[in-house]
Parts: structure tokens; sequence; C-alpha cells
């Protein structure tokens, strides 16, 4: 106890230090275990990089090569699928889906992965659609694809019982695989950790880019390497046309030569809010919206298409190698302010009207930064981008329905003009 006190005392945390003469000796020791395990230097660096305004260079950024999907000759997409197929079937791939997040913002209780997209008519989970994926991949290359789950503390039991309740959707359980994202305190604009309403401190997941770590101090990545995986796919739960495995995709980072692959779509406008890719200081890197320079932003290359168009849609794949040297980094995190309840020194619970905290995330994306190159294939929004983010309007359980419904019908027209292609040789 005297340890933490002085820990404390160093990072001015008093009021945790006034929280603990106040607890029982339960309380207390779970709390003392807690403030041990987490590295107060390090969240001070992030609260101080708070009042740090982010700049960037222009002239420290370029546009980023790619190929689209569309375009690639017949000689280019056999080769690439040749390749990605022959992986497929060795048993070398896997992959990951990010489903640490609950469904609050679409109204939902519970895992976003348990909400159900109301598809014709009787409705699918969106844990369901990504089965469904992951076994038509299994049928077409005759293999068992392992799937991990990165859940967060809040819903890995619900996760888990769902999945259980369901079967797993008829996936084989031995090649299911769940794992916990890791967490970082909550911070308010003075330095104070909050406390929750169990009297500890206040955490939260922290951002999709501790998929790396968490992968290798969860034991998943060793799992990976004892199955012989030399390529995992991490996509999110929450896109309802994610093609979890692209052979295309596959195969061109193989022939490539490369440690890292990404899907893209092209912006809708200059000025739509997604990251896009390019590359800064000669490595490849995914710039926020809000990060990148108007001019820039609305810039056209030679073709007449935007210089800085390419998309990010969480739909990105690494090899092995990749994943394990990630692991080991620590990727840069950003600040994100926003509202969250929290108990006073006198035990009461303050739910603030506007935002009072900072929640620090690292991103998928700045793991790109850690390598020289990354290959990019342009897909299409209509068949690869079906996000089911927001209540209403944009990215909305409605528009992901009517993207889905779309999506499907064109690929059953498309088997039968297959079909009957074949059927006029004979």
């Amino acid at each position: 106890m005297q340890d933490a006190i002085e820990i404390l005392k160093i990072y001015n945390q008093d009021h945790i230090i006034k929280l603990l003469d106040k607890l029982d000796e339960t309380k207390k020791a779970e709390l003392i275990e807690q403030i041990n395990k987490i590295d107060f230097h390090q969240i001070m660096e992030l609260y101080d990089n708070t009042k740090k305004e982010i700049e960037i260079k222009e002239n420290k950024i370029e546009s980023i090569k790619y190929l689209d999907k569309e375009r690639l000759s017949k000689t280019q997409r056999d080769e690439f699928d040749s390749l990605g197929e022959m992986a497929i079937r060795k048993g070398e791939y896997a992959v990951v889906t990010m489903a640490g997040g609950q469904g609050t913002r679409l109204g939902h209780t519970g895992p976003k992965g348990t909400f159900k997209l109301d598809v014709y008519g009787k409705g699918k989970y969106l844990f369901e659609i990504l089965t469904e994926n992951l076994k038509e991949a299994n049928k077409k290359y005759d293999t068992i694809i392992p799937w991990y789950i990165m859940t967060s503390k809040e819903n890995n039991d619900e996760t888990l019982e769902f999945l259980e309740k369901n079967n797993y959707f008829g996936y084989p359980k031995e090649f299911v695989n769940l794992f916990k994202q890791g967490e970082l305190p909550l911070v308010d604009t003075k330095g104070k950790l909050l406390i929750n309403k169990d009297m500890k401190i206040k955490e939260a997941s922290d951002g999709n880019g501790g998929v790396f770590s968490s992968l290798r101090t969860s034991g998943m990545l060793s799992d990976m390497k004892e199955r012989n995986i030399k390529w995992v796919f991490i996509g999110g739960v929450d896109n309802a046309i994610l093609k979890m495995v692209d052979v295309t995709l596959l195969g061109m980072a193989i022939k490539n030569g490369v440690k890292i692959a990404s899907k893209s779509v092209v912006k809708a406008n200059p000025h739509e809010r997604v990251g896009v890719f390019c590359k800064m200081n000669g490595h490849p890197k995914v710039i926020e919206y809000s990060e990148l320079p108007e001019k820039m932003a609305e810039e056209i290359d030679e073709n007449g298409e935007l210089k800085y168009g390419e998309s990010h849609i969480m739909c990105n794949l690494f090899s092995i190698e990749a994943i394990e040297k990630v692991s080991k980094e620590y990727l840069m995190y950003h600040s994100a302010f926003k509202k969250n309840s929290y108990i006073d020194e006198d035990g009461r619970e303050i739910i603030p009207e506007e935002p009072n905290s900072y929640k620090f995330e690292s991103f998928i994306f700045d793991s790109f930064e850690f390598f020289d190159d990354i290959a990019i294939l342009r897909g299409k929004r209509e068949d690869d981008f079906a996000p089911v983010k927001n209540k209403d309007g944009v990215d909305s359980p409605k528009t992901a329905k009517e993207l889905y419904e779309k999506y499907w019908e064109r690929q059953k027209c498309q088997k039968v003009r297959v079909f009957l292609k074949l059927l006029s040789r004979f």
C-alpha cells in the first residue's frame, strides 16, 4: 500500500489517496493491485500531449500507389488469385475480428456483434453475417480458417455467451478463439484519473491499435504460429459486406513481397470524413481527415482523380512477422475528449453534461509507419463497405441493409450468368 501511495503522490493523484482511506480492506486491496499495474508515467505523458497542437508539414506528405481491382488484367488477376488461394488451402491464413465495442450508438444494448441487421425480413446478427462469410470461404478453398475475436473486458462474457447460445452459427468451435483488448485509464482536464462506481480507476479500451499487443499477451500470436499461420486478416465487426477472405488482396501482397496490405475505396468527395492513405517521411500512413490540409484534400492527379482519395476501410492484411514486430512496438496514442461519469471524493456519482475527460486510443493504421511499403488494392464501395455505425442517416443499419441486399442480389445474378454461359457450351 505504501508503494501505491508514493506513486499517487508523485503523480498528484491525491483524490485516490483519500479514497483509499474510505474503502474496506477488500476494495482497498483491489484498487492497490490496479494502481500497481498502471504506467502512470505513460498516462501523464499522454495527458500532457493533449495540450499540444498536431502539426503536419505538407512537404513530407506524398500520394501512395495502389492497384484498382476492377482494372487488373486477366493475367494479373489470375496470378494474384492463384497465389492467394494456394496460401489459404495450405492453412496459412487466419482472421481476426475486432469486436470490443458496444452497440450503444445504434440504440442496441450489448456487444455490437450481437446487433441484428434487418435483412430479408427475418434479419441476421453481425456475427452471423461474418460467420457465413468464413464458412463460404472454407467450403470454396477446402479448409477451416482459424478465427480470433478481440473482445473487451466489458463485453467478453456476453460475447462468449451469445456465441455459445447460437452454437457459433455452425462454425467449428475449436477454430474460434476470444481474447480481450487492453485498457487505459481515463483522465480529466486537470490530469486526475477518474474513479468508477466500483471504486476502481475508470478505464476504457485502448483503441483498435491495441490488437497487436493483445494478440501477443493473450497467447493468440503463439497459437497462430503453432498453426503455421503466415497471413492474418484484421477487420471490424461492423461492416456487413466485409470480405475477410479476398484471394486477390492476399495474392497481391505475396507477389509484391510486402509485409502488409490493405483494401481501399475512393472517397465520396474531397471532404468526406474518412482517413486516407498516403506516404509520410517515406513510410505508408493513414492521415485523418481533420489532419489533412484542405488544399491537399482537394488536389487532383494527372488522371483527374483525388491525389489523396484512397479511404481506409479497416480491411487490413498482415504477415505473421509484421504482427510480431508491431506487437513489441509502442504505437502513438490519440486523445478523444468525451463525457464520462465518475465518483468524486465524497463518494457521489457525477454525471457531466459536457465532455470532461480524455480517452487514449491507438489506431491500427499507425502500425503502417513501421514498414517501408504497403500493397493497396482499391475495391468498390458497393462491394466492400457497408458500415453499421450510426443509428440513423449515413453508415446506419438502413444504408447497410440496402448495400447488403443489393450486393448479394448481384452475386446471385453473376452466378446465373456463369451457369448460362457454361450451359451454352453444350
